[in-house]
């Protein structure tokens, strides 16, 4: 499954001749990793960042305090902007961001361990999803990066 997933994003990639960037939090760069395991990425991948602390999403993405602030760093809204400002920093055709509690500490009553929002912003449409995820840390982390791909290669799939 895991191979599939990378196989058909880079496939839709390349075939369509789009490029991304992608900010990442609490998978910490897997995303990027399967993005560019496969030769020949140079031509789509632009640029993985790891935004693991709020003052990275600040400086780094441009991500307002006061809507990490308001919202939460593991939120719809700051997934969608960490998205949008990677997008528009990198002038890639999609940016896709992950923010995520994967464990086992760090959850709450409204946000358990497992909470998960992905983003994916192109040109003319941009979606986010909330997931949430079971099991070990390195367990949410790695199907959160999965996931990713998974919503990547959605927009690839649609017209815009």
């Amino acid at each position: 499954m895991k191979q599939d997933i990378v196989n058909q994003t880079h496939k839709a990639l390349l075939k369509n001749k789009k490029t991304v960037a992608v900010a990442e939090s609490c998978t910490g760069g897997l995303a990027s990793a399967l993005l560019t395991q496969i030769s020949g990425s140079s031509k789509y991948f632009i640029l993985g960042t790891v935004t693991y602390s709020n003052k990275s999403k600040e400086a780094i993405l441009g991500v307002p305090a006061s809507l990490i602030a308001e919202k939460g760093a593991v939120s719809y809204e700051v997934a969608l902007k960490m998205a949008q400002n990677v997008r528009k920093i990198t002038k890639t055709d999609f940016g896709l961001s992950i923010t995520g509690i994967a464990g086992p500490t760090g959850g709450t009553a409204k946000k358990p361990v497992g909470t998960v929002f992905i983003a994916v912003a192109g040109r003319n449409r941009n979606i986010c999803r909330k997931f949430c995820l079971k099991g070990s840390r390195n367990t949410v982390r790695q199907n959160s990066a999965l996931k990713a791909l998974e919503l990547l290669n959605s927009q690839l799939l649609t017209p815009s």
